[in-house]
C-alpha cells in the first residue's frame, strides 16, 4: 500500500512535470513571436515618426520658399520704381543740356518761351528726388532658421514605454454567488498612467494552474476602468474557473497576474430520455408533450431492437451517469414522466424550470432511484413535488405519498428547486422574486433524481445554477410557511 502511494504520488508529479513543460515550451514561442511583433511595432512607430519630421520638413521649407517669392517680388517692384524714375530723369537731363548749348538769339527766345515746359518736367520728375534708395526688405533670412537641440535631446531620451507591473488578484475579495463571479485585484504599486484593464476567464475542470492540453481558451473581457469587476450570465457547468488580469496603459499592456483558480461547481444535469415516457420529446434540458410521436417511435424502435443485439449507447453502463439511470423502463400509462440522467447523493443544489404558457398540466420535484413505469409524480412515498393544472381552472398543490396540500398562491413563471439532501429538506421558490411556495421535510434515504411530469405543453430545464444567496438566507430565517409533508391532505 505504501508503495503504491508512493507510485501514485509519482505519477502525479510527473504529469505536473509534463504539464510545466508544455507551459514552458509555449511560453518560450510566445517570446519569440512577441518579440517578432514588437520589432514590427517599433518599425511602425519610428516610419510614423519619419513620416511626421518629413512632412514638418516639407512644410517648413515651403514656408521659406514663400517667404523668399515675397522678398524677391517686393525688390523687383522697388527695382522696376526705380528704372521708370532713372529714364524720365536722363531725358530730361539731356534736354536740359541740349538748351544750354543754344547761341543763336532766335533759338534762345523760343528756348526762353519753353521755359515754363522744363519747370513743369522737373516737376514731374521731382518723384525721383523723393525715392527713398534703401531696400525694403533684408536680404536675411535668419527668421527662417531653426534650433532642434531641444527636440534633439528629447529624441535622444526616447525609451522604451515602462511596461505595467502584473495586477495582484486579492483572492479575500473574490466572490462566487448566484452565478456570477465578483474579481477585485490591485497593482503592487501606484501607476498613473494605467489607462484600462483586461480580465481573462475561462471554465475547467483542473484545480490549481492552468492547462494547455484539453483547455477551453480565455474569454477577455476588456477596457475595464475601476479594479473589480463582476462576471455575470454565467452557466457553472465546470468545478472550476480560471481568471488572471493585465494592465494596459496608450500604448502597451502588462504582464498577465498570476491566475487564480475559483470553484464554481454547480449540479449539471440533462433529462433522460431512456426513462421519458413515449408520449414525451426529450432534447437536453427540454421535455414536450408529443402524444402522436410516441407511437412512431415505439414502433422503430421495435424494428431496431429485432434487427440488432447491441445495446443503445445511451443505456451503456459505461456511461458516467448510467449509474444514475440504471436500466429502468419507460414510464407508461398515464405516468407522463421524464427523470434527470444524474442523481442527488450530498450537499445542496439548486435548478429551475418554465412551463409553456399553454401548459395544462405538470410536476416538478424528485423521486428516488427506479420509481415504477406507471408510478407518479407525489403519489408514491418515494417522490415529492408540487403540481400545477391548467385544465377548465388552475389548482396549485404540494403532493407526496399521494396526499396533497393546496397552495393557495399564484404559480410563478419560474419554478425554483432547492434541495439539501443532507439536511432533509426539499423547496420549492419564485424563481423570479425568491418567495417561498413549499417545503418538504424528511430524511432521505436514497440518492434522488430531478422528476418532471408534463401533459399538453412543454418544460425547460436550467441547471448548473448554484443556490441563490436569497435563498441561503431564507433557509436560515424559514418561518415554516411550507409545512412539513405529514400534514397534506389525503387526496379524494
Amino acid at each position: 500500500e505504501t508503495l503504491q502511494r508512493i507510485v501514485s504520488t509519482l505519477v502525479n508529479k510527473n504529469d505536473e512535470i509534463h504539464n510545466f513543460i508544455d507551459m514552458l515550451n509555449h511560453t518560450i514561442s510566445n517570446v519569440q513571436v512577441n518579440s517578432s511583433n514588437a520589432i514590427s511595432e517599433l518599425d511602425e512607430e519610428f516610419d510614423g515618426l519619419y513620416s511626421v519630421l518629413h512632412e514638418m520638413k516639407g512644410s517648413m521649407a515651403n514656408t521659406i520658399q514663400q517667404e523668399e517669392a515675397r522678398k524677391i517680388q517686393a525688390l523687383q517692384d522697388q527695382l522696376s520704381q526705380c528704372s521708370r524714375a532713372l529714364e524720365s530723369s536722363e531725358e530730361l537731363l539731356e534736354l536740359a543740356v541740349q538748351s544750354l548749348d543754344i547761341k543763336n538769339p532766335v533759338e534762345l527766345l523760343e528756348v526762353e518761351n519753353m521755359d515754363w515746359v522744363c519747370v513743369r518736367q522737373v516737376v514731374t520728375v521731382a518723384s525721383a528726388f523723393r525715392l527713398s534708395l534703401k531696400p525694403k526688405v533684408s536680404d536675411s533670412m535668419t527668421h527662417m532658421m531653426v534650433d532642434f537641440a531641444l527636440e534633439k535631446r528629447m529624441l535622444q531620451a526616447v525609451k522604451f514605454l515602462p511596461v505595467p507591473k502584473a495586477p495582484e488578484i486579492d483572492v479575500a475579495a473574490c466572490l462566487v454567488a448566484d452565478n456570477c463571479i465578483t474579481i477585485s485585484w490591485r497593482m503592487p504599486e501606484e501607476d498613473s498612467r494605467i489607462d484600462h484593464f483586461v480580465l481573462e476567464y475561462r471554465k475547467t475542470n483542473f484545480d490549481g494552474l492552468p492547462r494547455l492540453k484539453g483547455e477551453q481558451r480565455w474569454e477577455p473581457v476588456d477596457y475595464i476602468k475601476a479594479t473589480q469587476y463582476t462576471l455575470s450570465g454565467l452557466k457553472f457547468d465546470t468545478k472550476y474557473m480560471n481568471l488572471r488580469v493585465q494592465a494596459c496603459n496608450k500604448a502597451v499592456a502588462g504582464e498577465y497576474s498570476d491566475p487564480v483558480t475559483l470553484e464554481t461547481k454547480a449540479f449539471v444535469f440533462s433529462l433522460d430520455s431512456t426513462s421519458s415516457h413515449p408520449n414525451l420529446k426529450v432534447e437536453d434540458t427540454y421535455v414536450e408533450w408529443d402524444p402522436t410521436g410516441g407511437k412512431g417511435q415505439e414502433k422503430i424502435k421495435g424494428k431496431e431492437n429485432k434487427n440488432s443485439n447491441t445495446a443503445s449507447p445511451k443505456r451503456s453502463t459505461n456511461s458516467p451517469r448510467a449509474s444514475a439511470r440504471g436500466s429502468r423502463d419507460r414510464f407508461a400509462g398515464e405516468s407522463y414522466t421524464v427523470l434527470g440522467d444524474t442523481a442527488i447523493e450530498s450537499g445542496q443544489h439548486y435548478w429551475e424550470v418554465r412551463a409553456q404558457k399553454d401548459c395544462k398540466s405538470y410536476s416538478v420535484g424528485v423521486t428516488y432511484r427506479n420509481p415504477g413505469k406507471f408510478d407518479q409524480l407525489g403519489k408514491t412515498n418515494s417522490s415529492w413535488c408540487i403540481h400545477i393544472n391548467n385544465w377548465l381552472q388552475t389548482t396549485f398543490s404540494a403532493k407526496h405519498n399521494n396526499k396533497a396540500k393546496t397552495l393557495d398562491i399564484p404559480v410563478p413563471d419560474r419554478i425554483g428547486v432547492y434541495c439539501d439532501f443532507d439536511g432533509g429538506q426539499l423547496s420549492f421558490y419564485n424563481a423570479s422574486s425568491k418567495a417561498l411556495l413549499h417545503t418538504f421535510r424528511t430524511k432521505f434515504t436514497q440518492p434522488l433524481l430531478p422528476g418532471f411530469m408534463i401533459w399538453c405543453g412543454g418544460l425547460t430545464v436550467t441547471t448548473g445554477l448554484q443556490v441563490p444567496s436569497a435563498v441561503k438566507t431564507l433557509q436560515k430565517s424559514e418561518n415554516g410557511l411550507g409545512g412539513s409533508s405529514s400534514s397534506l391532505n389525503n387526496v379524494a
